[in-house]
């Protein structure tokens, strides 16, 4: 059996494997150095290559870092290593919403700050990785070692002579944590720290002393043994067991469907849902959070379920069937419109990547969901009836309606010129905030990519995560909706954006303020201070590197920038700030503040 660090995931990006480049080659392919013959170099067997050696077997071919005075010789050695390339950003917090968005679309992503300062900055983007199941590898340049253990008083630092204050931080947002201050067991632990990381899709800490990177080992050899992960494999009879009453409990619905999760990408099952649904006939929705990992041109595609929000006529027939089977959801406050879905567990098919519950009954562990979506697209009975009752029912949505010459722009008629903008080469990201409700109405074109982060829901995340999603993904171009209250946490790294030829859309919707919040609990605070934000990023951009800038207030305007951002300035990072009325928002915003709302302001159970 080829347990190749290959196989582990064989289908996350949608561009390769784990997270090499676009290419076929194992990760065991021989380096190029290798294969010129060339013996190895002292200085390539030191702690800090082994590390850049070990990013670049497991696809990261971009770090994105911020440099302190102890990483700063790690970092040397990181520049040394053919075919890695140093991402320098404005602060540690998008270097991880960088590393972020790098990982959705190559599978893995890695990112370097300095110790403490720059740990405890970038642990929040850290923690929205964990939140989403991305495997990104936190690298900290930590203190000499010959400070551990002398009661010293290092800068950085809180001012105690304890210096594992943020290596017990890490360890509630990151799957293993490693400490390495000697040389003997270095080799060992950033091995186990990075192979953790892809089993486990979540991110991993690794702390190195600031003066072990340069030094030479044994261990460090020019061709250190390849990657080899042992794979998750099914129990055959819990597999069988589950299939079986899965396949029982289907086929003896009138309407089931099936509703995409977003698990469904760290169980590598993808294709494995198309499949049964292929084989199955039923109607596919997915949760919001899903959105991109389900073709939207599967002929049954009904759209996203989101309870009352849902996709127009998604909603009944999901709740309206007698079965439902939910590949990797995740129910909380967000997913579930405050707790509001019209779901009963006994119809429901709850598939983990790891584990099957049927209804009330059994639930079956060490499933993977990969082999179990597979299995049960055999079982199965063909049973098109709910899709046959969908298109029954289905009423094609309207289209804004067409304003005035010179009307103030509406926030609806954007987004209907954004949707014409889609194409196989594009890429949508879409902030916390109003951008979720209406990019989720979007229609992706086959391999359009989509991200949002959900679960977390950081505002400012979206900077940082199309900067690292363009850099791992060249050949898409990048759409990203912004709000103005987001955008004013992290807009550092459109800079970096510019430095390295990134040419993204983005969209900055000027609202003047936290438009989801004043739907959920409105208050002054919700108001912020309005920038001219093509003022600053001209100033960003100050003549260095591509980048051209538009304001628009009307239709009229928003079709002209976005026709000159697809045509001559297509090579360009194109800033369009839109101008829209402070109470022009989504209807599917109004109905889920209320709700969230409602689910937040429950009163204390009785005493």
């Amino acid at each position: 059996m080829n347990t190749s660090i290959m196989d582990v995931n064989s289908e996350w990006p949608t561009n390769n494997d784990v997270g090499c480049p676009p290419c076929k080659k194992s990760v065991a392919c021989p380096l190029p150095s290798e294969q010129a013959g060339v013996s190895p170099s002292p200085s390539s067997s030191t702690l800090g290559r082994h590390l850049a050696r070990r990013l670049v077997e497991v696809g990261v071919t971009d770090v994105f870092s911020v440099p302190g005075d102890f990483n700063l010789t790690l970092l040397d050695h990181l520049l040394a290593e053919p075919g890695l390339n140093l991402i320098g950003c404005c602060n540690e917090l998008n270097a991880g919403y960088a590393a972020d968005g790098y990982a959705r679309s190559r599978g893995v992503g890695a990112c370097v700050a300095t110790f403490t300062v720059g740990g405890l900055s970038i642990i929040n983007a850290i923690a929205g990785a964990y939140s989403e199941n991305l495997p990104v590898i936190c690298i900290v340049g930590g203190p000499n070692s010959n400070d551990y253990g002398t009661n010293r008083i290092l800068h950085h630092t809180i001012g105690v002579p304890d210096f594992s204050q943020e290596y017990r931080c890490f360890q509630t947002v990151t799957c293993a944590q490693v400490i390495v201050n000697h040389l003997d067991d270095a080799q060992e632990l950033i091995d186990y720290a990075i192979s953790t990381a892809l089993t486990e899709s979540k991110p991993v800490y690794i702390s190195i002393s600031c003066n072990l990177a340069a030094v030479q080992h044994p261990t460090f050899s020019w061709q250190p043994v390849p990657y080899s992960l042992t794979p998750r494999l099914s129990n055959p009879k819990s597999l069988e067991a589950a299939v079986e009453m899965t396949a029982e409990f289907l086929n003896a619905a009138v309407k089931p469907v099936l509703v995409g999760g977003p698990k469904m990408r760290v169980a590598k099952a993808k294709s494995a849902f198309v499949e049964l649904a292929d084989a199955s006939g039923y109607p596919v929705a997915v949760m919001p959070s899903a959105k991109g990992q389900v073709p939207e041109t599967h002929p049954h595609f009904i759209g996203t379920y989101w309870g009352a929000i849902s996709t127009s006529f998604c909603a009944e027939i999901v709740e309206s069937a007698d079965a439902y089977l939910f590949a990797g959801p995740i129910f909380n406050d967000y997913s579930s419109v405050g707790y509001s879905l019209l779901l009963k567990k006994e119809k429901a098919i709850m598939v983990q990547p790891n584990r099957v519950t049927v209804g009330n009954g059994p639930t079956f562990g060490c499933v993977l969901m990969k082999d179990f979506l597979e299995a049960l697209a055999k079982k199965v009975k063909r049973n098109p009836t709910c899709l046959e009752n969908y298109r029954r029912i289905f009423v094609p949505e309207g289209v804004p309606l067409k304003g005035a010459p010179n009307e103030p722009l509406r926030v609806n008629v954007l987004f209907k010129h954004i949707q014409g903008m889609l194409t196989n080469e594009t890429a949508v990201i879409a902030e916390t905030g109003d951008s979720w409700f209406n990019c989720q109405k979007l229609k992706l074109p086959e391999k359009c990519g989509y991200e949002f982060q959900m679960q977390y829901g950081s505002i400012g995340w979206s900077v940082g995560a199309t900067l690292g999603y363009a850099q791992a993904t060249p050949d898409k171009r990048v759409i990203a909706c912004i709000g103005d209250g987001s955008f004013q946490v992290t807009v550092q790294d459109v800079s970096t954006m510019i430095r390295n030829g990134q040419n993204p859309i983005i969209f900055l919707i000027n609202n003047g303020g936290y438009t989801i919040e004043v739907e959920i609990h409105d208050g002054p605070y919700n108001v912020i201070k309005n920038w001219n934000y093509t003022g600053i990023v001209n100033a960003i951009h100050n003549g260095e590197g591509k980048c051209w800038t538009a304001k628009v207030k009307t239709e009229e305007e928003v079709v002209e920038a976005i026709k000159t951002s697809l045509g001559p300035k297509k090579d360009c990072l194109c800033f369009i700030e839109v101008i829209a009325h402070k109470d022009d928002t989504s209807k599917e915003l109004l109905e889920w503040g209320s709700r969230v709302s409602s689910a937040n302001s429950r009163p204390p159970n009785p005493q």
